[in-house]
């Protein structure tokens, strides 16, 4: 099933009938997205878990109002980043939190059967390609390639245009590909020997 047309009906059970198990569900399938895109923003697993709770927590509160949600887990990932910002502001004394100020952290998560393939030092090596990227480029990065997020998703969360996503995501992928010729060719090289053994 369609992950929209999933969350949409988790979505009405919670909202018409208080129900629990939608509501764990939904947080199963979109918890580890949210705890990472947090996590690259406060860089604490302990706060960030926490941040991630409160985001569940206050979708429960305001359950009744969740059928005119369009896009829940945009919804989701922009409270996300306003607790996110609004611990950055109140721990780090900073008055006012811009993407382009934030150090943000990459967190690459590589579980398919062909990233497997891929050798450790080639993960540290676009790890450390995706670490050298303005923070608003590795953000985009991550919310789109890793989490699986649209581009008019990403423009909504993060307060800029489906263009500026688009054309942060063509220079992040550009610097990846421009810095790892070397570690990619072998890298393929290295899948190919796998599927053809």
């Amino acid at each position: 099933m369609d992950q929209t047309i999933a969350i949409r009906e988790m979505q009405e059970r919670i909202a018409f009938y208080e129900d629990m198990k939608a509501y764990n569900q939904l947080f199963e399938l979109l918890s580890g997205g949210i705890f990472r895109f947090t996590y690259s923003l406060v860089k604490s697993q302990e706060v960030a878990e926490e941040i991630v709770s409160d985001v569940f927590i206050k979708m429960w509160q305001i359950r009744d109002r969740l059928p005119e949600i369009e896009n829940l887990k945009v919804y989701l990932y922009t409270i996300a980043r306003n607790f996110s910002f609004n611990y950055i502001t109140k721990h780090y004394k900073n008055t006012m939190v811009s993407l382009d100020e934030l150090d943000v952290e990459a967190v690459i998560e590589l579980n398919g059967p062909v990233e497997m393939c891929i050798s450790a030092d080639l993960i540290q090596q676009i790890g450390r390609v995706i670490r050298q990227l303005p923070p608003q480029c590795r953000l985009i990065f991550q919310l789109v390639k890793e989490e699986g997020l649209k581009y008019k998703e990403v423009a909504a969360v993060l307060e800029i245009s489906p263009l500026t996503v688009r054309n942060q995501l063509a220079i992040a992928v550009r610097k990846i590909g421009e810095m790892l010729p070397a570690y990619l060719q072998s890298g393929f090289k290295e899948i190919n020997r796998f599927s053809h053994s």
